[in-house]
């Protein structure tokens, strides 16, 4: 409990470090905060143009489209305000010599290397996404799960920890290879298979990116869940899959951590 207690203080140390931060660089702040509204709503703009076409989409309505667009956003902004700013930067970290600052600090590195830095930005989209989720769910015509929205915090913990866990392996290769940035970029163009429906893929390509690269139940399961009530199944498997991809990132960032420390003496 003490080493918990300790681990928030510094967690909120860093939080407050910076914010002042980027709070002397008001403008860009704005900029960003526009930009990903932007984004957010070019998504919603093209549901509603295509919902003008048809009336569902592998059986989702355009309200509950909606619902699923917003939760994986709300996903997204969530990972990217705490956890993602921090990971895209670690092999500049290695590469630079950088994360010897870290190897120093009487914490975990992988703490450390993870909570860095903050995204205050992010924080005002995430309350956008919150906001539009609650639209989608008042202009829903289906009696909603009361137990799936008990448990809708709980899942979107879970979609936030898998995305963490998988690019932590990805920006951990930094570690044996010399230019591992570009994997970021595939890694938001894969991203962006979390805001369909799961019912949209079949046969090998849903079993890989429902179990093996778990990106369709990032936001399906929770967005489901407030839908149709809680299946057993799913919320057992989403908790397994991220302790599992949880336990793999921390072996595959400890193994490179080894390989570095040994690169470095």
């Amino acid at each position: 409990m003490s080493s918990l207690i300790r681990y928030t203080h510094i967690w909120l140390a860093q939080i407050r470090y910076s914010t002042v931060r980027e709070m002397m660089f008001k403008t860009n702040f704005i900029l960003w905060i526009v930009v990903e509204l932007a984004w957010f709503g070019l998504h919603l703009s093209f549901i509603q143009f295509l919902y003008l076409q048809v009336d569902t989409i592998a059986g989702w309505g355009k309200w509950e489209m909606v619902l699923l667009i917003s939760t994986n956003h709300l996903v997204q902004q969530i990972f990217q305000t705490f956890l993602m700013i921090n990971l895209t930067k670690l092999p500049e970290l290695i590469r630079n010599g950088k994360l010897d600052f870290f190897l120093a600090q009487p914490a975990p590195v992988q703490f450390l290397v993870s909570t860095r830095n903050f995204e205050p930005g992010s924080v005002v989209n995430t309350f956008v996404a919150i906001i539009v989720c609650l639209v989608a769910i008042a202009h829903l015509t289906i009696p909603l799960s009361f137990n799936g929205l008990l448990l809708f915090p709980i899942l979107i913990t879970f979609g936030v920890l898998i995305h963490y866990a998988l690019l932590l392996m990805l920006m951990s290769l930094a570690f044996w290879m010399t230019r591992a940035q570009g994997f970021i970029n595939a890694y938001y163009s894969v991203f962006q298979i979390a805001r369909l429906p799961r019912e949209a893929f079949k046969g090998i390509t849903r079993i890989v990116f429902t179990w093996a690269v778990p990106l369709l139940l990032i936001a399906n399961v929770p967005a489901w869940t407030i839908l149709h009530g809680l299946r057993g199944f799913d919320l057992a498997g989403m908790g397994i899959v991220t302790a599992l991809l949880l336990i793999m990132s921390t072996i595959v960032f400890q193994a490179g951590l080894r390989r570095y420390g040994s690169a470095s003496s």
